[in-house]
């Protein structure tokens, strides 16, 4: 049963702008590979290395953002109008502080790091130069990062969307004049797609920046030196997030070197499995980002049990959404999966995975908006323990054994992985109505 007309359009009026988002950020990723990918295989699987690099360092700021959320939705909903953006002023200088010599070592380290990804000589060469081009941006990621988690919690997702479509805009006007040498611009092929990526996000920084002081002084924004109690908080929320966000992206490379265990074939289908599930769940994590405002506000105002009910008003709204999202996989996968396979045997191979990951991706939806909640709500610890729990004691290690050692291949891995989603989403719905949540304090 879906929520009433009121509680809906207020879900939707919140997450709609962070989806479109998401998902613009997805394409313009499609479009960046495809640009290099003219230059050859050595460059793209050059972006490709640097870009899952930059991945693995950008995750330890990520929490940023959820840590600010929660606490400024629990001030927005407490109506404590002048210190809204306390914990945006303490994210900004735990940005500062940790991205700066993050940044440094990451300059300095770059070849060693990368090459614990790729051992190609010549593919490494090339990521190097993308990969430093783009982690000079990691202190504007981790400061938008913290802008994104304000604006979100004072329930003005708008201003995301809207500043994302004009950072990609640069991005791409930038970056296709780098990587080509056009308008009189250096010739600088992979690395040019690094450096246009990275002017956008110092760009975006700047708009953040004008706008969070012309809109939000009057909530302290660098108006109020925060309390070592801010601080302390932000870096509680942010820490296990940040951590399970590193994990998580390594568990997705032990997958994909156990299905390399398999055989070739197995990776490159997995690979389009993944990537196709991972873009498809986007929809559900913008509703669930709404959710963390919504629990967080009602918090705020103690009334826990609208905060309650938002969390499943929401997974109630996500369910079918994420359902017509998933129909043609579950319909039609042959034609979806020749879309990105042109070989009949890879097809097959990826019929019944697709229509399994179909599946997932609704029975996804409970797991991935109570996770959400929970940041909003303050059970950042609760969230990461589950998340990777699950995913390291139980599903790697079964997908090892049922896949490799038993021989049941990819079809096998993908039926564990099912009764993980089973599992995992089980536990998130468990852990929400135990109701523990709505005693922290943040």
């Amino acid at each position: 049963m879906l929520p009433d007309a009121s509680r809906r359009q207020t879900i939707l009026r919140l997450a709609l702008p962070i989806i479109g988002g998401m998902l613009t950020q997805s394409l313009l990723n499609l479009v960046d590979a495809a640009l290099v990918g003219s230059l050859g295989e050595v460059p793209l699987a050059a972006v490709g290395i640097g870009g899952y690099a930059i991945f693995l360092v950008s995750a330890v700021v990520f929490g940023l953002s959820s840590g600010v959320q929660a606490q400024t939705a629990r001030r927005h909903g407490e109506q404590d109008w002048g210190r809204r953006a306390l914990a945006l002023n303490a994210g900004l200088a735990i940005a500062l502080v940790v991205a700066v010599p993050l940044t440094l070592l990451c300059l300095w380290q770059a070849p060693t790091l990368l090459a614990l990804i790729q051992q190609d000589p010549a593919v490494n060469a090339e990521a190097v130069g993308y990969f430093r081009w783009r982690v000079v941006s990691l202190l504007p990621v981790a400061m938008i990062f913290c802008y994104r988690g304000y604006w979100n919690g004072i329930q003005e997702t708008g201003v995301y969307l809207r500043i994302i479509l004009l950072m990609h805009l640069i991005n791409v006007v930038a970056s296709v004049g780098l990587i080509f040498g056009l308008a009189g611009l250096p010739a600088m092929g992979a690395a040019g797609a690094g450096a246009g990526t990275t002017l956008s996000l110092y760009a975006g920084l700047a708009i953040w920046s004008v706008l969070s002081l012309r809109h939000a002084r009057p909530s302290g924004f660098l108006a109020c030196r925060p309390r070592a109690r801010t601080y302390l908080t932000t870096l509680r929320l942010a820490a296990p997030h940040s951590f399970q966000q590193i994990w998580f992206a390594a568990g997705y490379a032990v997958l994909f070197w156990i299905l390399a265990q398999i055989g070739t074939a197995s990776v490159a289908v997995g690979h389009v499995l993944v990537n196709l599930s991972l873009l498809l769940i986007l929809p559900g994590v913008g509703l669930g980002m709404a959710a963390m405002s919504l629990v967080g506000q009602s918090l705020g105002r103690q009334d826990h049990r609208d905060a309650h009910r938002w969390g499943w008003d929401v997974v109630r709204l996500a369910w079918p959404c994420l359902a017509v999202i998933a129909l043609p996989m579950a319909v039609l996968p042959e034609a979806v999966l020749s879309l990105f396979l042109h070989d009949e045997a890879l097809i097959a191979m990826g019929r019944l995975p697709l229509q399994l990951t179909a599946v997932m991706i609704v029975l996804d939806a409970a797991a991935v908006v109570f996770a959400q909640a929970l940041l909003g709500a303050g059970a950042n610890r609760t969230v990461m323990t589950m998340t990777l729990t699950l995913q390291w004691l139980v599903f790697l290690p079964l997908a090892w054994w049922v896949g490799v050692q038993q021989g049941e291949g990819l079809v096998g891995i993908w039926w564990v992985q099912l009764v993980y989603r089973c599992l995992n989403s089980a536990g998130f719905v468990l852990i929400w109505q135990r109701r523990r949540w709505q005693r922290l304090a943040i």
